[in-house]
């Protein structure tokens, strides 16, 4: 079977233009001390190629292969005198390697013959059909025939002529392990054809663009390419290749041999035979092979992105012997990798040259040998100047207009980019400047770092510096612009259509305080850098980190940054627990992740500079100008009103303040922090410690409760399929997406917050359903307005990527400009399609639609804004041509050039009629000829009467053409106007985002109304896919005197549907808990499978959809706010985390006995059965009478402990229920249950577990078995002993009468009255 081809990714093997590229770790074959290749090292042989060429083959026949020369018996290895075939570890060769060996190969035209002294030698026999070579050995010699029987690895025999054949003899003792050798027709190793006569490389891709290349030659001309290459062969200039674009790559057809479809592959010999109809149609093409195979025990280098925190904790960046390539990297650059970079194995230590062992021992750093680094060109040490210092990353070097990849990254960029390598035995592959977005988006997503290297030279300015400082450099400049990761990701279209938030989190840990009883004390920020909020939070915590956990199971932070070895084990273990494989990044400390005093100073120091700045747009938290006498000289007057009341506050921020130093120190590497904190929308977390909340706002859903009820994420693979997340999620916009996250992580508490959300939902449908659908049209059409206008805020700050030194080839300023037009016309849609809803104030009421749509309250007024920029500028044309020619009136910098260069052009003309007036002829008039403008054109008859001062430029027959001394002034002053009208106009852009970013606080108001109206209209639209009928839930005021209750009639379930379920409708149910007639707890029994489970999840999903001001499935649903959800359901261990089953089981337990309060709503699902039925039963009721006696809160309780239903069934704080079912006579004794799913009075005298394992599929002798022991069990612990129960609780009854009738009796007695009192209760 053929394998399949790769696609490729913005690569093609145009000739000539990047032969720069190309040899850039290539090294010179005119190398002052050269040595042989690696594979010489070994005393591998080369081929000699066979210049004839056989007819093809039969159509009917197995391929043969052609008969090339042969090479000398490897003990007599000589040099080639002809250029050498490539082996699969080779590419194609245009000059002669030398070759190891004691005697001269014989001459082409010589036949030697071999005989048993070959038996038993291991063999490469290269087939040309296949274009590859595979690994046999000789196992026998037949004297008559003159041949030998090759035994190839795959098991096939061949019986050859090796004198006929192209082979290799290879060393076994020497070279380790043999290359596998697979089916014909599915090779493993790269295509590489021996060109004997044509140097001519393949040309493919697209014409227009080879020819715009070659006459744009490649930023990098000037590096010292072929200069001390050391030990590797430099290709000749025909083998050049060049760039192209992937999606023409992939369309380029396969013609024969004139055009082959892998990359950088040579064109075949014009001598060879043609392939194959089957090699022509595709059947030999480069695949992967597996990934697990060696050459001589290496493995090639590949940075791998981070697959748990154990192992990004230690920051480990993978070796040489991480990761293996496939078989066709592997054959190309193993054997040159393993010996050339030992550096990297076993002799790698870090920057200050430590051993993996050691303890301080740095994995992101690398050591270079002093003898490696000088055989490095200027250009091979400027790039591992870069990787040395960033071994955890991919680095992405700027070369001219293509993003080069070298050495190990290089794999990596042909393993997840699906590039291709170019020639030569160095890794090296690339992609073109257009595709930078889409490349560095895919490796982050995929768990990479990358460092981004850009040109911040030309060819040209290295040449001036060279010529005027004496500057001995031969490379241009290049420096670090970019750091990209997952939490650092601002480019790519995946982001702006991925509404999900990437939060970056920032996390410390405090001493526990010795007089409070929290175990643990956090500071917490997390940044989102796609939208410019950060939010941070200090608060302490349980020793189960119960806040801090519902915090990651919230937010599922994509990267952690934390402080090294400060973190405790409980914390560290949260974080594998409750969080999605992020990356993890430890700082030193102090000095990388800092303290509150240090954090302070260094966000002081920039926000007073860019206070400074003239017209300088600042944080949308505003600042404020106290006493600048206080510590003005770090400037904490500047700072953002919230920083400002943490650093001076009466509240402790210092560990909040210092998340924030750690988070901004990083950022400050991936160069984002400035224009980060000049935009930043900073936020409390709720509940922290200095939170101005005084009472509860909202509701709490920890971590167990998201994740037991499927909130956000289902418990199949983890996606959206199922949740009630999904099924609420009728946002159009990705702002209101994200919302609405936030709304069902934290629901409202306040019943009157919850009332006018309820208002507004009801409004948004029935009679004004046509003004939500036109909303949700105008909204529909535009991108993530919140990213973009965040995405604007940056492109004015000249860093990174965005620096003035930076040598970009895409027209970034074009692009910049489109997305500012997109911003703008998104700003006009939102803000009409809040003015079309705002119809429906006219006859409706409600206070939240009123505050939304409203100008100058929640809704910004934006109309004098918008205004002023379709005043300014056409925005059809500007987005087309990617220039801004402002209107009269929009520039008053622009307008002023405009006048001078209009005054001028005035002062000519008047300047002319001056001319003609003086020289009497009214046919004078300027001309332009050439480069010369206002030229006087006068005729030849009055030349004459012209004045002496006038210079006479250029004449014609019958005129002369002069320059008066006027015309001459005028013009110099016309051409310094118009260079600064050119210059006005070329800023115009950047002058418009700056006012842009002035408004920068309505902008955002804009987005946040529209945000909240979406999400408004999605629960009224949600609704309507409930089954059966739905109601508005009646939210009654919590008073001192009221007792918690939730009633529901009817109730349903939001997400599950009968025509999901596949059995009909799904059954209603009505539940009553609490209330002064009303038990607060319901004991729940019923048969395996009877609905327990789903009830209870039902119930609590009622709740959520409640407080969040959405309908509820239900005929009626009355409920008194719940201030928090336990949720206690599933069996599930956290090996991670070190808790089996149980621990998981009752650590939850035990955070709902400390936390959970009157108001709490707690839901148990079949607690203690992780372990023995007595111990379980004891855990289980002890857990029940807690939140009966002391807390008297709100719950449900399911149990198969059927002994509980008997001790609570007196109890008028518990209602005992059952999941309804219908029991009938089967097959051998085994129960038959029909389940009704309906919640009924009373307590189910068994659980019907037999009944399950019959419809699981248990054999008939299994289950008619377990039936008997059913009813031995009953036997011997059912009635009998209840009877034996009630016959000395009878005994005990009389004891107690004789003891209560006598006060003379000891306290021991008493002691006994207490105990025989507590065993009837549980024994009635």
């Amino acid at each position: 079977m053929a394998p399949s081809r790769r696609q490729i990714s913005g690569r093609s093997p145009l000739v000539n233009p990047q032969r720069q590229i190309t040899a850039f770790f290539g090294k010179s074959a005119s190398s002052s001390s050269p040595s042989p290749s690696p594979l010489s090292n070994k005393k591998t042989p080369k081929s000699i190629p066979n210049p004839s060429s056989p007819s093809p083959p039969l159509p009917s026949q197995k391929t043969p292969k052609s008969n090339p020369k042969h090479l000398s018996d490897p003990p007599a290895r000589s040099p080639s005198p002809g250029p050498a075939t490539p082996s699969p570890v080779h590419p194609k060769l245009k000059k002669p390697l030398l070759v190891i060996g004691q005697t001269p190969s014989p001459p082409l035209s010589a036949q030697i013959t071999y005989g048993d002294e070959v038996v038993g030698k291991q063999v490469r026999v290269y087939w040309p059909l296949d274009k590859n070579w595979y690994d046999g050995s000789v196992t026998s010699y037949h004297k008559v025939e003159g041949k030998h029987v090759v035994e190839y690895d795959d098991g096939e025999e061949e019986s050859l002529d090796l004198g006929k054949e192209k082979i290799e003899w290879v060393v076994a003792e020497k070279s380790g392990e043999r290359f596998k050798r697979l089916r014909r027709g599915a090779s493993a190793f790269r295509r590489v054809v021996t060109d004997d006569e044509d140097d001519d490389d393949v040309e493919m891709g697209n014409v227009e663009e080879e020819k715009e290349d070659k006459s744009d030659v490649d930023d990098s001309s000037d590096e010292d390419w072929g200069k001390n290459m050391g030990k590797e062969v430099c290709e000749s200039e025909e083998d050049d290749v060049e760039l192209d674009d992937e999606n023409e790559m992939d369309h380029v057809e396969e013609k024969d041999e004139e055009t082959p479809k892998a990359n950088r592959v040579s064109k075949p010999d014009s001598r060879k035979r043609k392939t194959s109809e089957a090699a022509k149609s595709g059947a030999v093409k480069r695949t992967r092979t597996d990934k697990e195979a060696t050459l001589k025990g290496f493995k090639a280098s590949v940075v791998e992105p981070a697959k748990k925190i154990e192992e990004a904790d230690r920051v480990v960046v993978k070796g040489l012997d991480d990761n293996a390539l496939d078989g066709d990297a592997l054959a190309r650059f193993g054997a040159r990798e393993s010996e050339k970079f030992r550096f990297l194995g076993v002799d790698r230590r870090d920057a200050k040259r430590r051993r993996p062992t050691d303890e301080d021992y740095d994995p992101r750093t690398l050591y270079l040998p002093p003898d490696f680094v000088k055989r490095l060109t200027g250009g091979q040490r400027q790039w591992w100047e870069f990787k040395s210092k960033h071994m955890d990353k991919v680095v992405f070097f700027k070369m001219g207009k293509f993003y080069e990849l070298f050495e190990m990254d290089a794999h990596v960029g042909a393993k997840e980019l699906d590039l291709q390598y170019m020639k030569g035995e160095q890794p090296h592959c690339g992609f073109p400047e257009k595709n930078f977005s889409v490349n560095i988006e895919k490796l982050v997503k995929k768990g990479y770092r990358v460092l981004v290297v850009e040109q911040t030279e030309t060819p040209d300015q290295l040449e001036r510096r060279r010529k005027e400082k004496g500057s001995k450099d031969k490379v241009v400049k290049r420096e670090i612009c970019a750091v990209v990761t997952r939490g650092t990701l601002t480019e790519g279209e995946m982001l702006l259509t991925n509404p999900d938030a990437s939060y970056l989190m920032a996390l410390t840990e405090g001493e526990r305080l010795t007089d409070q009883k929290a175990e643990h004390r956090f500071g917490v920020c997390l940044v989102d850098v796609a939208t410019k909020k950060i939010i941070l939070g200090q608060f302490e915590d349980d020793q189960d980190c119960s806040a801090l956990s519902c915090i990651l199971s919230e937010i599922r932070p994509v990267e952690i940054i934390k402080p090294a070895n400060v973190l405790s084990y409980a914390t560290e273990r949260t974080i594998v627990r409750y969080t999605r494989n992020p990356l993890i990044n430890n700082l030193v400390p102090l000095s990388e992740f800092w303290d509150a005093e240090k954090t302070i100073h260094e966000v002081g120091i920039f926000y007073k500079r860019i206070s400074c700045q003239p017209s300088s747009a600042h944080s949308s938290e505003g600042r404020i100008l106290g006493d600048r006498s206080l510590n003005d000289e770090i400037g904490s007057s500047f700072l953002p009103k919230m920083l400002s009341e943490l650093a001076t506050g009466d509240k402790d921020g210092s560990l909040a303040l210092s998340a924030l130093g750690g988070a901004i120190y990083y950022l400050r590497q991936a160069f984002l922090d400035e224009s980060l904190l000049r935009f930043a929308k900073f936020e409390s977390l709720p509940y922290c410690d200095f939170s101005n909340s005084t009472e509860k706002q909202h509701m709490v859903l920890d971590a167990a409760a998201l994740e037991n009820l499927e909130i956000f994420e289902n418990s199949r693979n983890g996606g959206f399929s199922g949740t009630l997340y999904a099924q609420l999620n009728q946002c159009v916009t990705a702002s209101g997406k994200r919302l609405l996250k936030t709304w069902l992580a934290r629901p409202l508490y306040n019943p009157e917050l919850i009332k006018e959300r309820q208002d507004a939902v009801a409004i948004l449908r029935g009679e004004n359903l046509a003004y939500s659908l036109e909303f949700r049209k105008a909204l529909s059409r535009l991108p993530d307005m919140e990213r973009l206008i965040a995405r604007i805020f940056s492109s004015i700050e000249a860093s990174g990527r965005n620096g003035d030194k930076v040598v970009l080839y895409e027209d970034v300023a074009k692009k910049q400009l489109q997305e500012f037009i997109s911003t703008l016309r998104g700003c006009e849609t939102m803000a009409e399609a809040c003015s079309s809803l705002r119809e429906i104030l006219k006859h409706e009421k409600s206070r939240r639609l009123l505050h939304l749509l409203t100008p100058g309250q929640s809704l910004p007024d934006i109309s004098p804004s918008i205004k002023y920029f379709k005043d300014a500028f056409d925005w059809v044309e500007a987005h087309t041509s990617g220039r801004v020619v402002p209107h009269e009136g929009a520039d008053e910098e622009y307008d002023l050039t405009c006048k001078t260069v209009k005054d001028l052009e005035s002062s000519l003309t008047k300047h002319l009629k001056e001319q003609r007036k003086l020289l009497g002829d009214a046919s004078i008039n300027y001309v332009t000829v050439g480069k010369d403008e206002y030229l006087l054109e006068v005729p030849e008859s009055l030349s004459g009467s012209v004045p002496q001062d006038y210079e006479l430029c250029s004449s014609k027959k019958g005129v002369f053409r002069y320059w008066t001394p006027t015309i001459k002034k005028l013009l110099k002053e016309l051409s310094q106007a118009k260079s600064e009208k050119e210059s006005a106009l070329k800023s115009i852009s950047q002058r418009l985002i700056g006012r842009f970013c002035k408004h920068q606080e309505n902008w955002r108001q804009l987005v946040s109304a529209t945000a909240e109206l979406d999400v408004l209209i999605s629960l009224a639209f949600a609704s309507d896919a409930y089954e059966g009928v739905r109601c508005r839930p009646v939210i009654s005021g919590s008073t001192f005197d009221d007792v918690p209750h939730l009633s529901a009639t009817g109730l349903g379930h939001p997400v599950l549907r009968g025509d999901s379920l596949g059995r009909g409708s799904f059954v209603p149910n009505n539940v009553k808990i609490g209330g002064s007639k009303q038990a607060s707890f319901i004991l729940l029994t019923g048969p395996n499978m009877g609905g327990k489970s789903t009830l209870l999840r039902q119930v609590c999903l009622a709740v959520i959809l409640a407080q969040i001001g959405a309908d509820v499935p239900a005929e009626s649903f009355e409920l008194s706010p719940v201030d928090r959800i336990f949720v206690r359901m599933g069996a599930k261990d956290h090996i991670m985390a070190g808790q089996s089953t149980f621990l998981t089981e009752l650590s939850e337990t035990a955070v709902m006995l400390s936390s959970a309060t009157q108001n709490s709503l707690v839901v148990l699902d079949e607690l203690g059965r992780g372990t023995a039925t007595s111990d379980g039963q004891a855990i289980a009721e002890s857990v029940l009478e807690h939140f009966i006696d002391k807390v008297q809160c709100r719950g449900m309780f399911s149990t198969h402990y059927h002994r509980l239903s008997m001790d609570y069934q007196a109890n008028p704080k518990v209602s005992l229920c059952h999941m309804a079912c219908q029991v009938g006579e089967g097959r051998g004794g085994v129960e038959e249950v029909t389940f009704l799913y309906r919640l009924t009075k009373g307590a189910c005298p068994k659980s019907y577990g037999v009944n399950v394992a019959r419809l699981a599929g248990l054999p008939d002798y299994v289950l008619e078995r377990a039936v008997i022991k059913s009813q031995e069990f009953e036997a011997l612990y059912g009635k009998n002993h209840r009877k034996e129960d009630r016959k000395l609780a009878e005994m005990i009854r009389k004891i107690m009468r004789s003891v209560a009738s006598d006060s003379d009796y000891s306290t021991s007695l008493s002691e006994l009255h207490y105990k025989t009192n507590t065993f009837l209760r549980l024994t009635n």
